[in-house]
């Protein structure tokens, strides 16, 4: 059933999930139709927009990200808020296919009235997050979500475009065996506003301890993100719900000191800069392949750069001022 402009806006106002899960679907759909519409829709829910706390979770695959968002989830939810999950799910990489096995991961937080849950494939886009994540939180929030939680893949290259999203980056870290920091880029540690080491028990206390200690010193050869913060990193266990308060706390603190210097409407701008400049790429090489003629140049560019003719870079230089040099 295809829905106008103006059920789904009422729908999301209302926080009819249903419809709020179609705008979603919309927002994500490729085809042209669907773009003029989501476009129509996202125009209409701006002045909505903005009011949540946008939270990025990292870490790697195993790290508990799915068992922390849950209870965290719940925990925002027993302190009066609306919490929207968008669970970004690896898209397979040969038919673009995706698990998107987060609803049922979360099962407590989907029972939740205050809650949503949105699985999103990632399509391979890099980093972890569906190139529509940015709209898809607009949406939510137009429909009076506070919290927005986005969990990545955690794929460890491109996590710069989740923090690039969101107003607190928060990396979950789990104890392993050998170097404790072996394998944590310093470019992850220049973007995290919190760490939270999970998973930790009677058995593995005092190694946590250590790797805390190991963090922090870490920390202290990186120039601080924010003035005025220094980034915690906390101990506890997501499953047993034993360091959740103290993160909470903690975000809060975080944006209020970003509120109070005004780099929290300094970050969003930015970001929002970042959107425009992405989606001017997407639409300039859209309306490039409409021609048939410079469709078929394009081809032509790829193959050769596929085929190391010339350099990729050349092969694009080369397409783009062919485009441009067109009435």
């Amino acid at each position: 059933m295809k829905f106008s402009t103006e059920e789904l806006m009422e729908g999301i106002q209302s926080g009819n999930k249903r419809l709020i899960a179609k705008a979603i679907t919309l927002v994500e759909s490729k085809k042209a139709e669907h773009r003029t519409q989501a476009e129509e829709l996202l125009k209409k829910i701006m002045p909505f927009t903005g009011n949540s706390i946008r939270v990025g979770i990292t870490g790697v695959p195993g790290a508990g990200k799915s068992t922390f968002i849950e209870n965290f989830g719940r925990l925002a939810i027993a302190n009066g808020k609306k919490v929207a999950v968008l669970a970004i799910d690896p898209s397979s990489s040969i038919n673009k296919g995706s698990i998107l096995g987060d609803k049922t991961r979360m099962e407590e937080l989907a029972k939740e009235e205050n809650a949503f849950i949105r699985p999103s494939p990632s399509s391979g886009f890099l980093g972890g997050v569906a190139n529509t994540t940015f709209e898809t939180m607009m949406i939510c929030e137009a429909a009076g979500y506070d919290y927005i939680l986005i969990e990545t893949v955690g794929v460890g290259q491109s996590e710069v475009l989740v923090a690039d999203i969101t107003d607190v980056f928060l990396f979950l870290k789990i104890i392993g065996g050998g170097d404790e920091l072996q394998g944590i880029k310093r470019g992850i540690m220049e973007m995290v506003d919190l760490i939270f080491i999970n998973k930790v028990e009677k058995d593995n206390l005092q190694k946590a301890k250590n790797t805390r200690l190991e963090l922090k010193r870490a920390l202290d050869f990186i120039p601080p993100k924010e003035k005025g913060w220094k980034i915690p990193v906390l101990l506890g266990s997501a499953l047993y719900n034993e360091g959740l308060g103290e993160i909470y706390t903690k975000i809060d603190e975080f944006i209020d000191l970003k509120k109070k210097t005004a780099r929290f409407t300094e970050v969003r701008t930015q970001q929002a800069e970042k959107r425009f400049e992405y989606w001017v790429q997407e639409y300039i090489l859209a309306m490039m392949k409409r021609s048939d003629s410079v469709e078929a140049a394009y081809v032509l560019h790829k193959k050769n750069a596929s085929e190391m003719v010339s350099n990729p870079s050349t092969e694009a230089k080369l397409f783009v001022e062919n485009f441009l040099s067109k009435d």
